[in-house]
């Protein structure tokens, strides 16, 4: 399984800029985020450039969630401050793993019978490390929002 693995994680990693490509073309248009419909390529790329290259960090660490935990609480940081709602970010992420496997099909990764079991395994766990990130990203983003709601009652900028 180890090598179907790796395969498919150094493809990641070696094709991030072409699969960010597809993955920011989608998220652009895509009807369901249209917070990055305004948003220049030059912003939407580096998300998807950055994600596809630590996969195969993430993906191997001793301690994947403590990984995950970094890497998706800057990710929801950093959408938080870009304006982009939580759903929306919820669904670029869902995109991101979809271009991700679309990608590999598409590199005909899953050549035998065996390579398709070996893919369930990944899938299995990159998967898992995605249902990480949006929980992640979830809590983040409450948190966020729950912090300006205390800093505008402290200011007097809210009112009942």
């Amino acid at each position: 399984m180890k090598v179907f693995t790796d395969r498919l994680l150094n493809l990641a990693e070696q094709h991030a800029e072409e699969i960010a490509e597809r993955w920011c073309k989608s998220v652009r248009t895509n009807p369901k985020t249209p917070s990055y419909h305004t948003r220049p390529k030059e912003e939407c790329l580096p998300q998807g450039v950055s994600f596809y290259r630590n996969l195969i960090r993430i993906y191997h660490s001793e301690k994947p969630y403590q990984e995950v935990w970094l890497y998706f609480t800057k990710f929801a940081e950093d959408r938080h401050a870009e304006g982009v709602p939580l759903p929306e970010a919820m669904y670029a992420l869902i995109m991101m793993r979809r271009h991700l496997w679309l990608y590999a099909e598409f590199q005909a990764l899953f050549m035998s019978t065996m390579d398709m079991h070996h893919a369930i395994d990944s899938i299995n766990r990159v998967i898992l490390i995605f249902d990480y990130g949006m929980y992640i990203v979830a809590h983040k983003c409450r948190e966020l929002c729950r912090s300006e709601v205390i800093a505008d009652l402290e200011q007097g900028r809210l009112i009942y």
